[in-house]
Parts: C-alpha cells; sequence; structure tokens
C-alpha cells in the first residue's frame, strides 16, 4: 500500500523543481529508486550491526562528558583522546590505536605508519598494483624530498590478475629477505578496478603470514570502514589506516586519521607523528574531540547513506548506458562508485551538477586544475561542511582516459538522491544522456 498521496508526491517534485530538477529526471530516478528496495535492505542491516559493535565499545570503555573537554599545550593525560583511541581499537579489533586530529589526512596517516616501520634496507612490497596518486611521492615512485627511497627503502609492487585478484604466485615470488611490510590498498582509488572485500583482503593476508609471519601488513582501508561487518584487521592486518573526514568521522569530524593495529606498529607511529621519547603522551586535541566522538557513533548509519547513493548512481548510470564499477548489483566493499563518462565533457557535467546540488558553494562550477600530489589535472566537485570531506557529497576525478568519475558521499541519502539526479539534469540538459 503507497501511504504517500499524488498530491504529496507532485509537491516533492514541485519543490524539487525549484533546485533545478525537472520532472522528467525526476521521474526516470523514481522509476530506479524502486527497483533497489532489496539493496537498501541489506545496507541497513550492515548499518544495523556496525551501530551496535560501536556502541558496545563506548560502553565498554565508560565513555563520560568529561572525555568531551579537550586539553592544550602538551595535552597529556587528554582522557578523551586516549578513551578514543581505545574506542577505535575496540570497534576495529586491535591491540592498540592512534587517533589524531593532527594526523592531516588520509596520506598523512599512511606516510606515519609506512615511515615508522619501515627502515633503512627495508623493501615495501604492495600486493595491489600500484598505490593510490598521492603515495607515490611519499614512496619515491615520483620523485620528492623526504620519500621512503630517499631514506633508504625500497619499493616494488605485484599486478593485479587481469580479473582484478590478487596473484599469489607472483606474491610469492616478489617476496625476499628485505620485504619487511606488504600494503594493500582497500578502494579503487583513481582506477576502474572492483575494490577488494574484506574476505579477499584477509584470505591474502593469511597467505602471507602462513609463509613469511614476521612480515608487517599494512592496509589502506579508507573508503572501507563500516561498508561491511568486518575489518580487515579481523584478519590479521597489523596496521589498518584511514582519515577521519571519511567514513568513520560520521560527517562531523572537521580533521584527523587513525592508525589501528598492533601495539608494536601503534607505538611506533606515535613516535613518528611527535618525537622519538614523547610519542603519543603528546598532543593536545582542543575543540574537536566532542565531534570524533559523535562523529564516530553516527558513522555506520552515514556510510549507509553514502553507499545506498552509490547504488542509486550505479542503477541510474547503468540505465543509460554507461560501465559502472561495481555494477548496481554488485557487492560492495567500499563507498565509492566509479562511472565511466568516456569524455571530458561528460565529467565536468557530472561534476557540475554534484557541485549545483551542494549546501555549501553550490553556485560555484568545478574546473580541472592542478592538485598537490597528483600528476594529471583534476576536476573536484565537492560544497563541503567540511573541506575535502569524502563522506560528504562529491564527485572528482582526474582528467584522462577513461574519463571516469568517481562518486562518493552523503551524510543523508535524500541529499546523496538529489545530487545523482542534478548530475544528471546537467547531462541532460548538455545533451550527453536521454532520459526515458
Amino acid at each position: 500500500m503507497d501511504l504517500i498521496t499524488d498530491n504529496e508526491k507532485n509537491e516533492t517534485a514541485d519543490l524539487i523543481g525549484a533546485l533545478g530538477i525537472s520532472r522528467e529526471v525526476y521521474a526516470f530516478g523514481e522509476s530506479i529508486l524502486a527497483t533497489l528496495r532489496e539493496s537498501f535492505e541489506r545496507i541497513d542491516r550492515i548499518a544495523e550491526y556496525n551501530q551496535a559493535k560501536v556502541l558496545l565499545a563506548m560502553q565498554k570503555n565508560r565513555v563520560s562528558a568529561a572525555c568531551f573537554s579537550g586539553s592544550t599545550g602538551y595535552g597529556y593525560n587528554d582522557i578523551g583522546r586516549d578513551t578514543l583511541e581505545r574506542v577505535y581499537a575496540d570497534t576495529f579489533h586491535t591491540e592498540d590505536a592512534l587517533v589524531r586530529p593532527q594526523i592531516t589526512c588520509g596520506t598523512h596517516a599512511l606516510a606515519i605508519a609506512l615511515s615508522a616501520n619501515l627502515r633503512p634496507g627495508d623493501e615495501l612490497l604492495s600486493v595491489s598494483g600500484a598505490p593510490y596518486d598521492t603515495l607515490l611521492e611519499v614512496i619515491g615512485i615520483r620523485p620528492g624530498p623526504c620519500s621512503l627511497l630517499e631514506n633508504g627503502v625500497t619499493y616494488r609492487q605485484v599486478e593485479l590478475l587481469p580479473d582484478g585478484g590478487f596473484d599469489r604466485e607472483g606474491i610469492e615470488r616478489a617476496i625476499t629477505d628485505k620485504t619487511a611490510m606488504v600494503a594493500i590498498q582497500r578502494s579503487k582509488g583513481y582506477s576502474t578496478r572492483p575494490s577488494f572485500s574484506v574476505e579477499q583482503i584477509g584470505g591474502i593476508i593469511g597467505f602471507i603470514k602462513e609463509r613469511h609471519p614476521e612480515i608487517t601488513v599494512m592496509v589502506d582501508n579508507c573508503y572501507g570502514e563500516f561498508v561491511e561487518e568486518s575489518e580487515p584487521s579481523d584478519y590479521g592486518a597489523d596496521m589498518i589506516v584511514g582519515s577521519l573526514i571519511k567514513n568513520p568521522g560520521g560527517g562531523l569530524a572537521p580533521v584527523g586519521g587513525y592508525i589501528c593495529g598492533t601495539a608494536k606498529c601503534v607505538e611506533r607511529c606515535g613516535y613518528r607523528l611527535t618525537a622519538p621519547g614523547l610519542g603519543r603522551e603528546v598532543g593536545a586535541a582542543p575543540g574537536v574531540i566532542d565531534r570524533l566522538y559523535q562523529g564516530f557513533f553516527l558513522a555506520p548509519t552515514v556510510t549507509a547513506a553514502a553507499e545506498k547513493g552509490a547504488i542509486f548512481a550505479a542503477a541510474i548510470y547503468e540505465k543509460l548506458g554507461f560501465k559502472c564499477i561495481p555494477g548496481a548489483a554488485g557487492v560492495r566493499h567500499d563507498i565509492i562508485q566509479a562511472v565511466e563518462l568516456g569524455s571530458e565533457k561528460a565529467m565536468l557535467a557530472f561534476c557540475k551538477g554534484i557541485q549545483a546540488a551542494a549546501p555549501v558553494d553550490s553556485f560555484a562550477t568545478p574546473v580541472p586544475g592542478d592538485m598537490p600530489g597528483y600528476e594529471d589535472k583534476v576536476v573536484m566537485a565537492a560544497g563541503a561542511f567540511v573541506q575535502g570531506a569524502s563522506i560528504e557529497l562529491s564527485a572528482d576525478g582526474p582528467i584522462r582516459e577513461p574519463y571516469a568519475v568517481y562518486f562518493q558521499g552523503g551524510l543523508t541519502f535524500p541529499h546523496a538522491k538529489l545530487g545523482i539526479l542534478m548530475s544528471l539534469q546537467k547531462m541532460y540538459e548538455a545533451g550527453l544522456v536521454e532520459v526515458r
């Protein structure tokens, strides 16, 4: 039984029309949405499980109002900071965690984890192919100061198999006495390979650890937190690393990153973040700690909203004939939706629509530009409350073949839905698609 009257539907269509979305585009979106109920129900079940997991960790660690006071100066004995780190460790089932506003982004968190646990003469081996663009200079693949290569750490990588899976034989051949750390990137980044499931990552961690238990395994967990019921740390990853302005910040964290893992690895990360001899004992969190807690509490449901938006995007653009990775019916392992649009013009139209649907800077027009850490010009659409927050509605991509745009985020599903409809509207107005 439809509890929404025709009059209410018309009123909604009129209001959405005021945003610039035509009735044709809105009706097309509604026809697609009606097919997604089962997928959305599965996402809600996972969100409920993860919500319980976070709640249990907060209750176990006796989170109280005293944890929200913050600290200044050196930040000694900061009960809020220290308790939050125990909450993260218990949620992700690790021995320890480093969760700090001083970690500026996901790339910074990864750089800390790598440089803290690799020494001159060690080798870093990526088993998921080339790393994300911003890590090229961190590693030294692209020359730059203060890279791992400059500090005596060598690097090699094992390409993925044609089907996007791990090349176990290639990995076994590649590991040598110098291999000190294996890196795995969970999300696709700016590539069009499938993202890895936690089970896939767990399988390759087990494969490596069974043969080489001394090797440290680090997983770049960005964009993947709370999409599944388990995390790579549940399968033996020594470190999982991410950004608080993505999934675990729940849209409220204004800054920060995390590293969860073994006590040994996390302790070294603390020394790299601050200074030898000081480590994690210092580092104030003035004025932000309550938002880190509340954001983490909201993260399972916010992540679910973003995932629903990604599915809606895939269903819309698959219907129009575009290649979507993953497909609308595919099982998801992160919040990113790649859509191969085939041209720079289509990328710009799509991003123009996402920007027009933003609550902040909706009047701006995204244009390609140079970005730190990227070789190609990148177009980025985001009108976010937190600058660069990928858990908020956004879309971006490098201007290069196959001209794929990467859509992610949406603090609520209704907003993610409106963003996708607006992207379709701009594509429609530019004569790039037909809506039937």
